[in-house]
């Protein structure tokens, strides 16, 4: 079993930050691509920065010069720093992870979400 548990969200104003964090566990063989997306109401989820296992990063132009996603390998961790948040970027946040477990195929798992609101 796989589990990715997100931490980090939460209320802020507008131009503050939030770090979010999202831990991989359990029968883990290999981690390749992490990333994030989020989900605001009545809007489809989209991606918000995804990172290789290399470290090569890609962003969502609404976000670029804002956020930045690292990961670190050792833990199995991937994080999101968010600054200069906007109203606009209030959403659900979704971890997603490329994960090769043991004796098994790599496939996609998804943390549970955590609320980022942002007040005006």
């Amino acid at each position: 079993q796989v589990q990715l548990v997100e931490s980090g969200g939460g209320l802020v104003q507008a131009g503050g930050s939030l770090r979010l964090s999202c831990a991989a566990s359990g029968s883990i063989f290999s981690i390749n691509a992490m990333g994030w997306y989020r989900q605001a109401p009545g809007k489809q989820r989209e991606l918000v920065a995804a990172i290789t296992s290399g470290g090569s990063a890609n962003y969502a132009y609404s976000v670029k010069g804002r956020f930045t996603i690292s990961r670190d390998n050792a833990k199995n961790t991937v994080y999101l720093q968010m600054n200069s948040l906007k109203p606009e970027d209030t959403a659900v946040y979704y971890c997603n992870a490329a994960i090769e477990g043991w004796g098994t195929v790599s496939r996609d798992y998804w943390g549970q979400g955590t609320q980022v609101t942002v007040s005006s």
